[in-house]
């Protein structure tokens, strides 16, 4: 259904969103703890990007998708349903995940170094990276899914995916540097854990591909919207607000759905 260079494109945006979370590494272990400000401001524009993203390009392409088999009336109804499935899929994810070891809970980053659960962290490090795999599943299929479909849209679901990965990897790197006093431990854990990414895609991929028809293929984009939504309401905007620039974290927001929306602009 795919030729190799389209499924190699689609690998190589998911391990590049999936890496990221080493430049969160390589900052933690460097002692650059970023500001508030740019924290508030990249975490900000990477949620204007998902939304922006999510709403004007991604869900419209489920409603297509379904509606072309299903007709106007089943097939919207097919889409909404399938946003918000994958709005329940990532919830329960973030539920099922103790909050002490879940890389998506707000407060991790805001005080790396003086955070006690990091040791603890540490201490679980099997079942951290299990967690952390968990949570990336659903983020990797959905840059993997958009690069096969749309190279357009991909790159910029993998831009924001990439930037809100940032905190993650300085959320694994702290617990171990301080437990370990190893940089190298700490940087390479961080860079280890972005691998679920491209992992989550590949197994979606395989498991996925006989069922990838238009109505799969439908569905599979409304709940990716559905979570990339969600991903910005529970984690982005929150840890952005929690900063205490709440404006430069609304700027951010809106100067990453004008970029987003003039980038899909100039490319169409």
């Amino acid at each position: 259904m795919y030729d190799l260079s389209t499924v190699l494109f689609a690998l190589g945006l998911t391990v590049f969103a999936g890496l990221s979370t080493g430049i969160g590494g390589a900052i933690a272990v460097a002692k650059r703890n970023p500001g508030d400000r740019f924290m508030a401001g990249a975490l900000g524009f990477s949620a204007g990007v998902m939304l922006y993203v999510s709403f004007l390009e991604i869900l419209p392409k489920g409603f297509e998708e379904l509606t072309a088999v299903w007709g106007e009336q089943l097939g919207a109804w097919g889409a909404v349903g399938s946003f918000f499935f994958g709005i329940a899929v990532i919830a329960v994810i973030d539920r099922l995940v103790p909050g002490p070891i879940n890389p998506h809970e707000r407060g991790i980053g805001a005080d790396p170094y003086l955070d006690a659960q990091r040791l603890r962290l540490m201490k679980m490090g099997a079942f951290t990276a299990v967690a952390i795999a968990i949570h990336n599943f659903p983020e990797g299929f959905a840059t993997f899914i958009a690069g096969l479909e749309d190279p357009q849209v991909a790159v910029a679901v993998a831009i924001a995916i990439a930037i809100h990965n940032i905190p993650e990897g300085v959320a694994v790197a702290v617990p171990i540097r301080e437990a370990t006093g190893s940089r190298t431990k700490a940087f390479g854990w961080s860079l280890l854990t972005g691998l679920a990414e491209p992992a989550g895609a590949l197994i979606g991929f395989l498991l996925f591909m006989p069922l990838l028809g238009p109505v799969a293929l439908g569905i599979a984009f409304a709940a990716v919207a559905g979570v990339m939504v969600f991903i910005c309401l529970d984690e982005l905007l929150p840890t952005a607000q929690a900063t205490g620039r709440h404006h430069t974290a609304v700027y951010g927001l809106i100067a990453g759905m004008a970029v987003m929306a003039v980038s899909l602009l100039l490319l169409t």
